[in-house]
């Protein structure tokens, strides 16, 4: 058999088993093929792989021998277009070293860089958070019918060291900011609806009107001079009545939505979970309900993030995340402690154990955070049943 094997031409795999069986049986090679009857394909060897500009195409070799001839497999690359962002101006670029083009950040500039996304074929455009001036080109790009993304720029920056660049300037960090993307898999994340927006803007302004207002409280404490003493009073009283204007406009927003209404009245519940709580979690965490509960505490930074390096069991720490939900949670969760027997059992457990103080307001805004995410998610599924 082995002798066959050597001594067969390059056929294919149903004529390959005709003459093994025939050989094995009779002795003897099997007649070819009539005239006018069925006959294989002459083969041509396939290159193991071919690269071409957008695509990736491998093939897996087809030989005699096999009697399974597997199919090609594609992998296709996706175009993206990195873009940077400043006050002013957009850089962008095509891949980590394709075409660039430097554009006004206005309505003319980002509909220039739309057009030079389509010129390109362009899948996605990635830019990094950059305190509010990536916005602007977000909402504009999408309405231009491009898919955008925004990414964290500590990640870029982290991720273009381990890849050996030390260097930053505006073109770089375009090619840098594709590179990343394409390298982690970033896919395009829709804008808010107006509604969603429209809510976030204004627990934001509360937040901080709040802060103003604590800031005030604590500096006319110190405060003698009646002039000076006046100046505060008056700034707080219309602090308090703008908070005060805040508070309802949320209010309506919320009970105006569905699923928000629902949300509020279920949040509500729980002994300690009050107004600034819920819009909190429906302006900053839009997303609870839909996550599991490990995804959402990690999103909102209250999952302990391991540091283990061979026999060292390092200590374990929170950070990152949402930090307005995660701040308030704390709050919260030290108020829910003194009216729900199981958050107080928990509390004491904890406590028993040793526990630093910290750990435990880590561990009580985190068992917090899961029952909410839980409610959250019972409500989504009874709307979806309803609709």
């Amino acid at each position: 058999m082995v002798l066959v094997e050597t001594l067969l031409p390059l056929v294919s795999g149903n004529r390959h088993r005709d003459v093994i069986e025939a050989v094995s049986r009779w002795g003897r090679w099997p007649p070819a093929p009539s005239r006018g009857e069925w006959r294989p394909p002459p083969l041509r060897p396939q290159p193991w792989m071919s690269f071409g500009t957008v695509a990736a195409v491998t093939h897996d070799r087809t030989v005699a021998w096999l009697p399974i001839v597997r199919a090609r497999q594609v992998t296709v690359a996706k175009i993206i277009c990195g873009v940077d962002v400043s006050s002013d101006m957009l850089d962008a670029r095509i891949g980590p070293n394709g075409p660039s083009v430097r554009v006004e950040r206005t309505a003319e500039g980002i509909e220039r860089l739309a057009a030079f996304c389509r010129e390109h074929s362009a899948e996605l455009a990635v830019m990094e958070a950059t305190g509010g001036y990536e916005k602007l080109p977000f909402a504009l790009l999408w309405a231009a019918h491009i898919p955008c993304a925004i990414v964290n720029p500590r990640s870029v920056r982290r991720f273009a060291e381990g890849m050996g660049t030390l260097e930053k300037t505006d073109s770089l960090d375009t090619g840098m900011i594709a590179w990343y993307a394409e390298v982690k898999g970033i896919v395009a994340c829709e804008p808010p609806s107006e509604t969603q927006q429209e809510l976030t803007a204004l627990v934001g302004r509360l937040r901080q009107l709040t802060d103003v207002k604590v800031m005030q409280e604590n500096q006319r404490r110190l405060v003698t001079d009646a002039t000076v003493l006046g100046s505060i009073n008056d700034l707080l009283a219309l602090l308090r009545s703008q908070i005060r204007e805040f508070e309802r406009a949320i209010a309506t927003l919320i009970a105006s939505d569905r699923l928000w209404h629902k949300l509020d009245q279920t949040f509500r519940n729980i002994k300690g979970v009050a107004d600034r709580t819920v819009a909190r979690l429906m302006a900053d965490l839009p997303e609870i309900g839909t996550l599991s509960n490990k995804a959402i505490a990690k999103l909102v930074g209250l999952a302990p993030i391991a540091k283990d390096s061979g026999k060292i069991k390092g200590r374990r720490s929170v950070r990152g995340g949402r930090a307005s939900v995660r701040s308030i949670l704390f709050v919260v969760a030290e108020i829910v402690r003194r009216h729900d027997p199981d958050f107080a059992a928990f509390h004491r457990k904890l406590k028993e154990a040793g526990k630093a103080p910290k750990a435990i307001r880590v561990a009580l805004a985190r068992k917090l955070l899961v029952r909410l995410n839980a409610k959250a998610r019972e409500v989504r599924q009874e709307l979806a049943l309803c609709a």
